[in-house]
């Protein structure tokens, strides 16, 4: 099987395993679909409807799925544990590293999970213990507690010889930990340094003594910035009193990034990352009928700001047609604003320091645009209309409502993280509520005093 990206091998899998299905070939859909990479198939099995999604499920190499559980979404996961019986389940969970096992370990039943604390050493069993006592959204939830520790008193050969005898080391090890003899965090040895350097050199004259140690409590997602700001492969984790807990490398800050992403685009629409996309019809329509009912209430408030004005529309009808463009172009505005402050804030370059200041060069690029476009659409509605008085106050209204947008798309995302509600699920509804009502109050209000 070719190394082609994940990507782009999906559809092509989908093709195959929608052929074979259809013919009942099942061995060959079963080479197939073993031949893949673990996250390969997660990502298959979250792809098909359920009633495929089991058929595929039982074809899976046993050894496999411990892996794949740990790589599909947690509804999908929840519906695969159901169909694989316990004595699988605990093989499984026996495979997997102990930061894996924690990611999965509240969704297998009691029993298994009984089966698979009995069968770990006293060792793995505290590391497990360590892994799940942290947030699974922090660098304590996200550590790995299998690492390779060396003391500082011993020379470079002592060390390789060392790993030779271990005869394998984690995946993802670019780094030794460095420690005293009270597992003290003091530094890191490359691997590029203890097989380079002097054999006869000892750890202490070689370690990087600078390497910046996380909090466990740290989030994941400043975890990911700093993985990002420092190029890191791993990071090495300690508690308050500065004793080694574990490392997180890479792989694990990889799947956080994409995560946030996931979790960033579907919650602006009131959706889960974790939410399967084949799920009943009659759940998924449960889940979203809440959202749905939140954007009803804010259309009804923009109608009824709408109804306040509805003897001037019926006066001039030409307000009717007009209106929807102050709304539109306020709610473009501000979603703009919106955006570029919601990410300031996920990447924490926006806060107290510098907020009035982005607030008011938000509010200068609204005015600035709002008078730019008002005089565009003043000269337009005029001819089409021809009524000068009509495209002055729709230019009036437009520059009122995108000032607005601005001011509202820069504070309502700060209010929102300062009441710790993320600012990606309410901020666009909130925002288009305020867009509305302010443009439609703006322009019919003006109808109303100056053309009435």
């Amino acid at each position: 099987m070719s190394a082609t990206p994940q990507h782009e091998n999906t559809h092509e899998h989908l093709r195959l395993l929608a052929g074979h299905l259809d013919s009942a070939a099942l061995s060959q859909l079963k080479q197939q679909i073993n031949a893949l990479h673990p996250a390969e198939i997660a990502n298959l099995l979250e792809s098909i409807p359920p009633k495929n999604r089991r058929v595929v499920w039982g074809l899976v190499n046993p050894e496999l799925t411990g892996e794949i559980l740990v790589e599909v979404n947690d509804e999908v996961r929840s519906g695969l544990i159901e169909n694989t019986n316990d004595e699988d389940l605990i093989a499984a969970a026996g495979l997997l590293e102990t930061d894996d096992l924690a990611d999965i370990f509240d969704d297998l039943p009691q029993t298994v999970l009984h089966e698979v604390v009995r069968s770990m050493s006293n060792q793995d069993r505290r590391r497990l213990q360590s892994v799940m006592s942290y947030d699974e959204d922090s660098a304590g939830g996200l550590m790995n507690p299998d690492m390779v520790t060396i003391r500082p008193n011993v020379n470079l050969d002592v060390v390789l010889r060392y790993i030779r005898q271990r005869g394998a080391l984690p995946a993802n090890t670019d780094k030794l930990f460095v420690v005293d003899r009270n597992d003290c965090y003091l530094g890191v040895l490359s691997i590029t340094d203890l097989l380079t350097k002097d054999s006869g050199q000892s750890v202490s004259d070689t370690m990087i003594t600078d390497q910046k140690a996380l909090s466990p409590t740290l989030s994941d997602t400043d975890v990911a910035m700093f993985f990002e700001d420092h190029n890191l492969i791993s990071a090495p984790v300690v508690d308050s009193n500065n004793h080694l807990l574990g490392r997180i490398t890479v792989d694990d800050v990889v799947d956080v990034i994409r995560d946030e992403a996931d979790r960033s685009f579907l919650s602006m629409a009131g959706l889960d990352e974790d939410d399967d996309m084949f799920s009943p019809v009659i759940r998924s329509a449960k889940r979203r009928a809440v959202w749905l009912g939140i954007n009803l209430l804010t259309a009804f408030i923009a109608a009824w700001v709408i109804g306040l004005f509805s003897a001037t529309i019926e006066q001039i009808v030409a307000l009717a047609v007009l209106m929807p463009i102050v709304a539109s172009m306020g709610g473009i505005a501000g979603s703009q604003t919106l955006m570029l402050v919601t990410r300031g804030i996920a990447l924490n370059q926006v806060g107290k320091t510098n907020a009035r200041w982005l607030m008011w060069k938000e509010l200068s690029v609204g005015l600035l645009n709002g008078l730019l476009w008002a005089c565009v659409v003043a000269v337009i509605a005029g001819f089409w209309f021809t009524s000068l008085a009509l495209g002055l106050l729709i230019g009036t209204a437009l520059i009122i409502n995108l000032i607005t947008a601005a001011l509202a798309g820069a504070t309502i995302p700060l209010t929102l993280k300062r009441m710790n509600i993320d600012p990606a699920i309410a901020g666009g509804v909130i925002l288009t509520t305020v867009t509305d009502v302010i443009g439609f109050a703006s322009f019919l209000g003006l109808a109303t005093v100056f053309l009435t």
